[in-house]
This record gives structure tokens, sequence and C-alpha cells, in this order.
């Protein structure tokens, strides 16, 4: 067990290492965050920031000398930087688990492997592979193997000859053709596992996206039956169990015709999971530090509905303008049960996670309401 005030060290400087890093120092903790990026948000927390890349062998060489314990905020980190880390100190998730995450032909591969649920695909690493590839993958969804997200690195595609297009305008890295699913809605689900097995599962989420990026979360799902609250929760935790994975993790899941196709899994807190620190007793970055430290799990039940919505750099530039505007927080500020959550990024740009709100109250249906009047009030169509 690691205890306060004991150093730890985090990969990457974003807004899920930001609150990881408040959740660390809340507890008693230093935190050293390495991220090559000077305007590092989760940098600008900690008790050190290293800019530096990712691969210097100085930087990881004072982390591993300096921290009890090392984790990452995001998955895109080389695997190798982590187990260079692992030999020196404690890294959690460990770099087989992030490894296993990184790589979507990885991840379907360790999914189709355990005989969990998850759509066709096949991997495409040449022009054979696409021109081989059965028709009944179209239309479908050429995603690059790695270091896509929000919707980028994505192509839909209607066939063999759409497919090849877009195999080269990526460059032919790696690949993964996957079937487009005719999907009714998508959940996820945030679970933290320690090193003994205990798991605590959050609530599950009913996810909305706009363009690919997660426009808004809302707990408790709407019209979710119990039964497949239950599979879901089983899923994770076998998913979880099967990668021996210690931290918290995000699994997002693809409803079709009332069954679960796992989509993805984060091996670090997660998006959907923000409304964890204003509506449940333990936030998924406190249950990151107590899963990396060693310390007991925290409570993770909700103690009220929530939905929380994202605020994009689009907001910044108003029916198409040039220049940046700040927007207008009192239309937010003045509603009560609301907590607003802005992360304190140097520079706004379309498309950017800049902050987000969460509405909490005890009826599901108001809160939905106010949360969307709050919404369009904002300027988000």
């Amino acid at each position: 067990m690691i205890l306060p005030p004991a150093t730890l060290g985090l990969l990457g400087g974003g807004q899920l290492g930001r609150y990881f890093v408040i959740a660390a120092h809340e507890l008693g903790y230093r935190l050293i965050v390495l991220d090559p990026d000077r305007n590092s948000v989760a940098g600008r927390v900690a008790d050190e920031h290293l800019a530096a890349s990712y691969e210097d062998r100085a930087a990881l060489d004072y982390l591993a000398k300096k921290c009890a314990a090392v984790t990452t905020e995001f998955e895109s980190v080389p695997a190798q930087v982590l187990a260079y880390l692992a030999r020196h100190v404690s890294v959690r998730p460990s770099p087989e688990a992030v490894a296993l995450c990184q790589n979507r032909s990885t991840e379907k591969g360790f999914l189709k492997l355990h005989g969990i649920p998850h759509a066709p695909y096949k991997d495409i690493v040449c022009m054979d592979d696409l021109l081989s590839a059965p028709t009944s993958l179209y239309p479908g969804i050429l995603k690059v193997a790695r270091f896509g997200y929000d919707g980028k690195g994505q192509s839909r595609v209607n066939g063999k000859d759409e497919a090849l297009f877009a195999f080269r305008q990526f460059g032919k890295e790696p690949c993964v053709l996957e079937k487009e699913i005719a999907l009714e809605y998508e959940v996820s689900l945030v679970l933290a596992r320690d090193e003994n097995g205990k798991i605590e599962c959050f609530p599950m989420a009913w996810n909305h996206h706009r363009q690919g990026i997660l426009d808004h979360s809302f707990i408790p799902t709407r019209g979710v039956s119990k039964d497949l609250l239950d599979k879901a929760r089983k899923i994770a935790q076998d998913i979880a169990t099967r990668m021996a994975y210690v931290g918290t993790l995000g699994v997002e899941f693809f409803v079709v015709e009332g069954k679960l196709l796992v989509n993805e899994m984060a091996p670090r807190p997660h998006n959907s999971g923000h409304y964890t620190l204003d509506a449940c007793v333990t936030s998924q970055y406190e249950q990151q530090v107590r899963a990396l430290c060693g310390l007991p799990l925290g409570d993770a039940r909700p103690h009220s509905n929530a939905m929380m919505v994202n605020l994009l750099g689009d907001l910044w530039y108003p029916d198409g303008a040039h220049q940046a505007r700040e927007p207008d927080w009192h239309k937010l500020q003045s509603v009560s049960n609301l907590k607003l959550h802005l992360y304190g990024k140097h520079q706004s740009r379309p498309g950017r996670k800049m902050g987000h709100f969460t509405v909490l109250g005890d009826d599901p249906e108001k809160v939905r309401a106010q949360a969307m009047a709050a919404r369009a009030a904002i300027g988000i169509c």
C-alpha cells in the first residue's frame, strides 16, 4: 500500500489527467506529470511538469527515481515506455493491458479469443486483405488500428473501391474493417478493479454522439432493462478480470436488436464517466488513485441522477466566427443544480474538448430537461 505523501507519476497531461492530479492531491499525494505540451492542463496543477517526450529516457529515469507508482491518462502512450518504467517502479494498469487496448486489431482479437460479443471485422494490413474481405462486411467502417479517437482515423465505406481509397488516404497504416452496425443506442460502463480482484462498477451511462464525439451522457440509462444492465456489468467485469486489470477501465457498448456488442475498451477514466465527479460517492479519478496505490476502492454508488454535456471548442466560434469569443458562462452558472467544469486549455478550436457541465437531481426526466435547456441556452444546437 502506497500512502501519502508519496509521489505519483502520470503520463499524459489532458483533462482526464487533470482530474486524476486533483483527486490525488486531495488524498495527500504529490504528482509529477510527463507531457510534451508546455501548456498541459494536468501539468499546470501538478507539483512538477516534465515537458518532454514520452520516450525521453532522462525524463523516464527521473519518474522512476522519484515516484512510488506511475499511471497513464490515455492509451496512446507507447507501451514500451510503460514497460521500461515497470522495470523500476509499479505501473498500473500494466503495460500489457494498455498495449492490448491501444490497438484495435489486438483489442478485437482479445474479444474474439474470449467469446466476448463484438461486431464482425477483418484485420487489414495490406491491399490484398481488402481485396479478399467478404462482401458481408459492407457497408462498413475502416478504422486505423492505432491513434484513432473521437471519429478521427475512420471512414465509412460502401464497398471495396471505397475501402481501398480510404486505406490509401490513411497511408496504408494497419486498419480494421468493421461491419457497420444498425445500432439502437450506445452505452458505456466504467469500473475500477484493485490488485486483489475486487471490482466496483459505476452506473451504466446512456451516450449520444455528434460527429463521432460524445455530446452527452445520462444516468440512469433510459429504457434499458435490468437484464441488459446485468449483462453489461458481467461482460465488463469479465474483460477486466481476463486482463488482470488494475485501475479504472471504460467499456463502450453498442446495443443492437436488444443485444450488447463491445465497441472499445479504454484503459483509463472515460469521458462518459465525468458525471462521477459530482454524482457519485467516489469519482472514477479517485478510484484510479486508489487502485494505483493499493488502497481499498471507494463506494461507486450514485447519490443523484445526472446528465453530463461536453463543451467543445465550437462554442467559442458562434455562427462561424473567425476569432474566438468566450461563451456567456452566466447562462450555466445561474442554474443552481448545474456543475460547470472548464479545463483551462490555452487555445480553443472546433471539436476540442474544453469543458463539460453536469446537471444533478432526484427526478431523471427533470434532470434531462434542465440539461438540454442549458445546452441550448449556451448555444449548442
